[in-house]
């Protein structure tokens, strides 16, 4: 009975010790470099054009640049207008058209394209953008791309009887797959025997720890961090011929990334993103909001029987004011999970732990950045 028991105290021991090793290497923050990291040269690039979204059910633009706009278009389809009284500019809108030309598209690659709305178009529900040339930006005559297909806009735009009903965006749409890659775009990832890793996030590091992960799991001396922004990568002399291959190797190199301790806050919707490292040293909030209430009340006064006299009506305002308790609470936390658990017996709302970060930040209890939206 005496041995059972040792082995089944062992087993346990062994059970717990599990337990511990999975918990540490869950904590450990690992990610890829290709999470990390993009290649300098294999960046996608932005393409812009003007176009005409046609077939709205009197949603179009109002103004007269969509009629001029009209009778280019078919001026070019060789149709003749005499007058732009012949034309309806109620079911068209001029559109601006945006896309993103990805690294290596090759000539036919579908992508996608966002069509917004320049003038007073009501909705884009229902239309069909025109043929348009996509360029780059800041100039240039060189068309990357064409863009022709109905338009997407994922929600409506219903009235009737003096009301409207809108829902989601409506003078902004998308077409997935509505352009086709006319020119690749010039793109050099490497000089034949290097290849620079550019960081997403510059950090001394994160830039470091990616060096040591590749020279272990390539070779020493492969890497080499040169600033917090970008570490150079030689290939080996016997991986040159596969370079795809390598890159593709080298992009799933885990590595133990240093995540700055980061307190992120739109103050616009009240959102609220703690890092994981976020720490706050020992400190004593109070946190109370003061309202103040100003009611009108009114006072007539009528007056006697046959006095000749008139009605007069006085308004009687009324002030007060109303402070909410508060209290000093220990505030302390080694964890973000901590951090939330502390604030929460605050019973505050997130726009009050807004100002609560804030001032946290000022007293210098709060180790970590703050970023506003």
């Amino acid at each position: 009975m005496s041995i059972q028991r040792h082995r089944l105290r062992w087993i346990a021991g062994l059970i717990v010790l599990a337990l511990l090793f999975m918990s540490f290497c869950s904590a450990v923050s690992a990610a890829r470099i290709r999470d990390l990291c993009e290649i300098q040269g294999a960046r996608g690039n932005k393409l812009i054009g003007t176009g005409i979204v046609v077939g709205l059910a009197g949603t179009g633009d109002k103004a007269n640049a969509a009629v001029i706009a009209q009778q280019r278009m078919l001026e070019r389809l060789d149709i003749k207008v005499d007058t732009l009284k012949e034309l309806n500019a109620d079911n068209c809108a001029i559109v601006m058209v945006t896309a993103e030309l990805p690294a290596f598209a090759k000539e036919g690659t579908q992508i996608d394209v966002n069509v917004d709305s320049l003038y007073d178009c009501e909705s884009l529900e229902g239309g069909t953008l025109l043929e348009t040339h996509l360029r780059p930006q800041g100039g240039g005559e060189t068309v990357y791309a064409v863009a022709q297909g109905s338009v997407s806009v994922g929600g409506f735009n219903a009235g009737g009887g003096g009301g409207t009903v809108t829902r989601n965006h409506v003078t902004g749409g998308r077409i997935p797959m509505g352009a086709y890659v006319e020119r690749e775009a010039p793109s050099t990832i490497t000089d034949g025997q290097r290849l620079v890793l550019v960081m997403k996030r510059p950090d001394f590091g994160t830039a470091h720890h990616v060096q040591t992960a590749i020279n272990e799991a390539v070779a020493e001396d492969t890497a080499l961090a040169l600033g917090a922004g970008a570490v150079h990568v030689t290939i080996p002399s016997d991986q040159r011929r596969d370079l795809v291959g390598f890159v593709v190797r080298l992009q799933e190199i885990d590595v133990d990334a240093d995540m700055p301790a980061r307190v992120v806050i739109n103050e616009r919707t009240g959102t609220i993103v703690v890092g994981g490292d976020v720490r706050i040293k020992p400190c004593q909030v109070a946190h109370g909001s003061l309202t103040i209430r100003v009611q009108t009340t009114p006072l007539v006064s009528q007056p006697a029987p046959f006095g000749g006299g008139e009605t007069v009506v006085a308004q009687v305002a009324e002030t007060s004011v109303e402070e909410s308790e508060a209290y000093l609470m220990p505030v302390e936390g080694a964890s973000a999970g901590d951090v939330a658990a502390a604030l929460n017996k605050l019973k505050v709302t997130p726009r009050d732990m807004i100002s609560i970060f804030q001032a946290l930040r000022e007293a210098g209890a709060l180790d970590a950045d703050l970023e506003i939206m």
